[in-house]
């Protein structure tokens, strides 16, 4: 009989606790984090997991309403969304508002990242209101390699940049300027520009973002929208400090 509790199995973020069967639902939570919706044939192919450890882990999550099945395909669940809400308070629901009013004020989809080890979660995004959108999904999981963000992340955290391929003449501009741009480099099309936003103590809390079409914010997004996003990022580091 197939067994949940043998040999440990990493996540997609790279990390296993030794703990079988929770290496193996978070291997799943990070794949539709990184990848979702996608099918049970998918979860298989992509986590190693034999198919009825998967099927049997997939239904208990989906008990728990930590994933979400629809038309046979899997997403992550709404009860991860209240979980990830609880865990921001303060940082998300200070930036959520002024999320909002940095969208009215773009035109353009706007999003809050944090740092997850070798990776960035979006954890606040708000979508254009018309229009073609390019938004990010609450909870996506992404390089910090590829991106405005991940290079603000990068640029302000700890770590060297070369291990994510950035050497450090580019990261040391980002932060000379005090802003990052990206061209295509997530998402072909898709142009954005973000800023850190630092706590109290100077530490490093997220980075805000604004993103939008290459065909409407051309080559150097930053010069159309740097100085709101930075205005955009002071408004969340004094509504945090309130």
């Amino acid at each position: 009989m197939d067994s949940i509790e043998d040999k440990p199995v990493e996540s997609k973020s790279g990390v296993a606790s030794g703990v079988g069967v929770l290496d193996r639902a978070v291997s799943i939570l990070s794949l539709l984090a990184a990848d979702g919706p996608v099918s049970a044939a998918t979860v298989v192919e992509e986590t190693g997991l034999s198919r009825p450890t998967a099927y049997r882990l997939l239904s208990a999550l989906e008990t728990h309403h930590l994933v979400t099945r629809r038309e046979g395909r899997y997403s992550l669940g709404v009860r991860l969304l209240g979980w990830a809400a609880a865990a921001g308070t303060g940082l998300v629901e200070r930036a959520r508002p002024v999320l909002e009013r940095l969208r009215d004020a773009t035109g353009e989809s706007t999003q809050l990242y944090v740092r997850e080890g070798e990776h960035r979660v979006c954890v606040a995004s708000v979508e254009r209101a018309t229009g073609l959108r390019d938004s990010v999904p609450v909870g996506a999981v992404m390089p910090l390699s590829r991106g405005s963000a991940g290079k603000v992340l990068l640029a302000w955290g700890e770590g060297e940049g070369s291990s994510y391929g950035i050497d450090a003449e580019k990261l040391e501009a980002v932060r000379s300027q005090g802003w990052a741009e990206s061209v295509a480099e997530r998402e072909a099309g898709v142009a954005s520009v973000s800023v850190p936003v630092f706590g109290a103590d100077g530490s490093l809390r997220a980075a805000v973002s604004a993103s939008g079409p290459v065909s409407r914010l051309g080559e150097r997004p930053g010069e159309q929208l740097a100085e709101e996003v930075v205005a955009a990022a002071r408004e969340i580091e004094t509504a945090l400090d309130s």
